[in-house]
């Protein structure tokens, strides 16, 4: 039974298990190793199962290595390196982890914090010379102990914890089971038929689900190889197709539609790389893209629907020779998938509602939140909060969104994350954040600000200001100065359809 990480580990010795660009491979048995000295480094110093440790390290084989090795022992909690050092303050502190993990020698704005914090910092040392992903864990800035809780984390035991932007101004804390991330792994390995002679090019940031589980952890669970870059790179992933010899990569459809950019010049070069499938997740993919890529490449695409409260994976489109709907995420892959009334009633092929799932690869609950988990189970279905309807065929459409969060590209943001920093300007007086249609990215950020009377600051100012506070992709691209914002007839803020009546969109 695979229904753990460190089962994962234990089935799978494969000749390849981790790679990256110009390193040698690190197989299955010294993944194991090297997960297994991990969690000797952690036990020792009184972390086990149940303590959370944050992950802060660039995207790369040692960051796959120890995700692995600490989810395998503890709880992973994974964070963009690119976050300012607010914050990294707020998810801390949101987190409390018993400790986090740092690249040596790392000047990221995270150590500062963690030091303000108390929280004690694991150094990360890689051993760049050698098979890819190696690396040694310090962990001497905490006292020597031993763990209460020690040993390999079972399937009920907490493996990692993300952060997700929804409608409310605090992000919610999903916490997922060994055995989510497992029966995830499962079902996205079925789903492509995942096999030894796989190899996976991974250009997904290793802080998301996307990432970890459907590039590193269906790869392992396979017995595959997973080739981890330092992230994505449309200039180099010609390069990477023709050294590594992938016979898949997975991505969000702005990367796919970057690649296509560099691509569709060389496609001789696609065609040589002789890719069995390419993935594309996490936003909707344009049919347009889809068949263009096919085109160039020669390869079928596979459309998935995922989500972090999910471990990613609930729909997929299958592979040749059933069929792939363009516009469509697929067939319920791994959980139940049902569309769901407004008052909990399951509705009938063709209807629109609420999309629900049920299942082994769902969250059991947001962290420390019982007034989310009220809104978001019902009769032990998860509501997804997006809005779609199952066809005849039993194939998934989704035709909207039923929540405020902006998609950019992927990216999640949480428009009341945006309000608040905008509001610490001190020209700002009122403020509303909402999505704008994008043609490549499907959303772009975008405010409307009130200044106080008598204040002055230019577009730029207010850019410039959420930029120092913000991750790049969090901060509004248009901004708009107002003299009053827009309310609905109710005299309530409508974030949603905001940029239609603003004359803003794609």
């Amino acid at each position: 039974m695979t229904d753990s990480i460190w089962a994962i580990l234990s089935a799978n010795t494969s000749a390849r298990a981790i790679g990256a660009p110009g390193r040698p491979w690190l197989d299955g048995a010294g993944l194991r190793a090297l997960a297994e000295q991990a969690r000797l480094a952690l036990n020792g110093v009184g972390i086990g199962r149940g303590d959370r440790v944050g992950i802060v390290l660039p995207n790369g084989p040692e960051m796959a290595t120890c995700f692995v090795g600490v989810a395998a022992t503890c709880t992973a909690a994974p964070l963009n390196p690119a976050y300012t050092a607010d914050e990294f303050e707020f998810y801390l502190s949101d987190l409390q982890p018993r400790a986090i993990v740092l690249q040596a020698g790392d000047g990221t704005p995270a150590r500062a914090v963690a030091e303000r914090l108390g929280i004690p910092v694991i150094e990360l040392h890689p051993a760049s010379d050698a098979a890819a992903g190696l690396y040694r864990l310090d962990a001497s800035a905490l006292p020597a102990g031993t763990s209460a809780t020690g040993g390999a984390a079972e399937p009920d035991d907490m493996a990692l914890v993300l952060h997700t932007s929804g409608t409310t101004a605090r992000p919610k804390i999903v916490p997922l089971t060994n055995g989510n991330l497992a029966a995830s792994a499962r079902h996205i390995g079925e789903s492509l038929a995942l096999g030894p002679d796989d190899v996976c090019l991974n250009v997904m940031p290793l802080f998301h689900i996307h990432g970890l589980v459907a590039a590193v952890l269906s790869s392992l669970r396979a017995g595959a190889g997973v080739c981890c870059t330092p992230g994505f790179n449309a200039f180099k992933f010609g390069e990477w197709l023709a050294e590594v010899r992938p016979t898949w990569y997975t991505a969000v459809p702005t990367m796919h539609q970057a690649i296509l950019m560099r691509m569709r010049a060389h496609p001789e070069r696609a065609r040589a790389a002789g890719l069995r499938l390419i993935r594309s997740s996490s936003a909707s993919l344009p049919p347009q893209v889809m068949q263009e890529l096919e085109d160039v490449f020669g390869s079928p695409v596979v459309e998935a629907y995922g989500m972090t409260e999910a471990a990613h994976q609930m729909a997929s489109n299958p592979l040749p020779p059933r069929a792939r709907k363009p516009g469509a995420v697929g067939l319920a892959a791994g959980p139940e998938v049902a569309v769901m009334a407004d008052d909990g009633a399951i509705l009938p092929q063709g209807s629109v509602g609420e999309v629900v799932i049920r299942g082994p690869n769902v969250t059991p609950g947001y962290a420390g939140n019982p007034d989310a988990n009220a809104r978001a189970f019902t009769d032990g279905w998860f509501r997804t909060g997006d809005q779609g309807r199952i066809d005849e065929e039993g194939y998934l459409f989704l035709t909207g969104r039923l929540k405020e969060q902006i998609n950019r590209g992927g990216e999640k943001i949480s428009p009341l994350e945006v309000d608040v920093v905008l509001l610490d300007h001190p020209s700002v007086a009122q403020v509303v954040t909402f999505g704008v249609p994008h043609a490549k990215l499907g959303e772009e950020v975008g405010a409307v600000v009130v200044l106080h009377p008598g204040q002055t600051a230019t577009e730029q100012d207010i850019r410039d200001f959420c930029a120092a506070r913000l991750a790049a992709y969090k901060v509004p691209r248009h901004v708009l100065l107002r003299n009053d914002i827009p309310k609905g007839a109710t005299g309530k803020v409508q974030r949603i359809g905001l940029a239609a009546k603003l004359g803003l969109g794609a």
